[in-house]
């Protein structure tokens, strides 16, 4: 049967805390921390994979509906000082904003700080007056995106929080119910309010599902034109292996010793074509740092070496062997053991990474126009 999420606090029904209940203060825990990846970020974790993996050619998202010419009210307008004010007993319950009919108290606005700041173990970073600012949007976009899920129709089963409840459980180190339930009480919260905290991160998961991510879609030709534009940062990200002799002169300062030196890496050169091995020779011969690996430079990012050197490198073919080359150093002889390119198996695999960039960028630019969009037909009222 399908269960409808625990109403949230109205303005015309605010609970208030019981005396000797413990506030958001003292509700610092890695578990409380839980609570807090829920009831801020909202569903991140779901909603914000690192990339997206709904494909296929979906019908385009229809043009949002002309908002209004006024904006909403923005909690930049709000002074943060009484945003942070904690001076009266009552802060816990005290509203700091109206979403619609849906009250956000102050006492879940001060958690959500205090939890972040508990979790990120700063000893520097942004003020308590931006993250109050930060924080309350957040818990804004949150209730809005939970309303449309309500007015969509949403719903979770159990089944599905207690699924995520046993993950969670198995991340914070419980390995039974019992224990994680105990951890939960004993730092003041109660398995309840974690499974509420869980059903509303579901919630919010299914109606971003529905209202952004089915209408998101990258086709082909945006991964051919993204592929073109971007062509020499896709380049830069190749790799490639190689091995190398050094054969230095005798003396730098002439050049009759440059000439033996030539010969002597033109001599090592046709023993390899002829079969000679280059790790073995590069051994025997190679005055680079790198000899005593048989030559071997490794795996290696475009960019890596001198300019000269890797388009010397990279102009080979994999096992091809290249003719003495001269630096200031002396007379070098490559090995191209293996490079990366955009072609084959390189291709797909680019062209793939092409198309979770699209995704995510499309994603991310559909989910804050459909913020904005019910953000533009929603009351917030602010009570500070």
């Amino acid at each position: 049967m399908n269960r409808q999420s625990a109403p949230r606090p109205s303005v015309s029904a605010h609970p208030r805390f019981k005396p000797g209940s413990r506030t958001p203060l003292q509700k610092m825990s890695v578990v409380a921390l839980l609570a807090l990846a829920f009831t801020v970020s909202g569903c991140s974790w779901i909603t914000m994979p690192r990339w997206v993996p709904w494909l296929g050619a979906l019908k385009e998202a229809p043009p949002p509906p002309p908002v209004a010419e006024s904006p909403p009210p923005s909690v930049a307008d709000v002074p943060a000082e009484k945003i942070l004010s904690t001076s009266d007993e009552s802060i816990a319950d005290r509203i700091v904003a109206v979403v619609n009919n849906d009250a956000i108290t102050q006492g879940e606005l001060h958690e959500s700080i205090v939890l972040y700041r508990q979790e990120n173990r700063e000893t520097s970073g942004p003020s308590d007056d931006e993250l109050a600012k930060q924080f309350l949007n957040k818990l804004i976009d949150n209730r809005l995106q939970l309303q449309e899920a309500e007015r969509e129709k949403v719903t979770v089963e159990d089944e599905e929080v207690t699924e995520e409840l046993t993950e969670r459980m198995k991340k914070f180190g419980a390995t039974t119910m019992e224990q994680f339930t105990k951890m939960v009480r004993d730092q003041g919260l109660s398995l309840e309010s974690i499974r509420k905290h869980l059903r509303d991160s579901l919630l919010t998961a299914k109606v971003v599902h529905r209202k952004v991510r089915l209408r998101v879609s990258v086709t082909d030709r945006d991964i051919d034109r993204y592929f073109e534009e971007n062509r020499p940062k896709l380049e830069v990200g190749l790799g490639y292996h190689a091995r190398h002799i050094l054969v230095q002169p005798e003396d730098v300062n002439s050049e009759a010793a440059w000439e033996q030196a030539k010969r002597r890496a033109e001599g090592l050169r046709a023993q390899i074509l002829e079969g000679g091995d280059f790790a073995e020779l590069a051994k025997a011969f190679s005055r680079d740092a790198t000899a005593a690996e048989g030559g071997d430079l490794g795996t290696l990012k475009r960019g890596e070496l001198a300019q000269d050197i890797e388009t010397r490198i990279l102009s080979l073919q994999p096992g091809e062997i290249s003719a003495p080359y001269r630096s200031s150093l002396g007379w070098h002889i490559f090995r191209l053991v293996s490079k990366d390119t955009l072609e084959g198996d390189g291709l797909v695999r680019v062209r793939q990474q092409i198309r979770d960039i699209l995704l995510r960028q499309k994603f991310e630019a559909r989910q804050e126009a459909w913020l904005k969009e019910i953000k533009q037909r929603a009351i917030i009222e602010f009570r500070m």
